[in-house]
């Protein structure tokens, strides 16, 4: 699919927050400045955080407390490798009691549980579009997948 601004990308965050459940894990890929923290936003909206919701860059990992269970925000672009994310103590909020939104997660890509949902985001020719593809692996509920709609990859 395309998101043509911004406030589509948080969109379209905001309709799979509302789907997601604990032990859920969210995997956001894409380039810098691609979007991937605006669709976090938009998840946490979704899920009910009403408090701001920034860039876990620097920080790793931020805790929101959402309507049905926590969100745990993570940012691995600093981290390279498992080890580093086990370390950071980042291994226990995945598929645990809350939903796992982590950006750039191929820096630690064996950490990554089977069962998980894949999205990667990618700049369009308009600067402000984004192309969006994701796709469910390891038995992630098809029904959110459905509820999404096309775009799928």
């Amino acid at each position: 699919m395309i998101a043509h601004s911004a406030s589509q990308t948080e969109d379209l965050g905001r309709r799979l927050g509302a789907l997601l459940r604990a032990g859920d894990v969210v995997l956001l890929s894409g380039g810098l400045g691609a979007g991937k923290s605006v669709l976090a936003r938009g998840i946490a909206r979704g899920m009910g955080v009403t408090e701001a919701v920034p860039s876990p860059t620097f920080t790793l990992m931020n805790r929101h407390s959402g309507a049905v269970c926590a969100l745990y925000h993570m940012d691995l672009y600093r981290l390279e490798g498992a080890d580093a994310l086990r370390e950071a103590g980042l291994d226990e909020y995945i598929g645990g009691d809350g939903v796992a939104v982590i950006e750039w997660p191929q820096r630690a890509p064996e950490a990554m549980p089977p069962r998980r949902l894949e999205i990667e985001i990618a700049r369009a020719e308009d600067d402000d579009a984004r192309h969006i593809r994701w796709a469910a692996a390891g038995g992630f509920p098809p029904a959110v997948l459905q509820a999404l709609g096309e775009g799928n990859a």
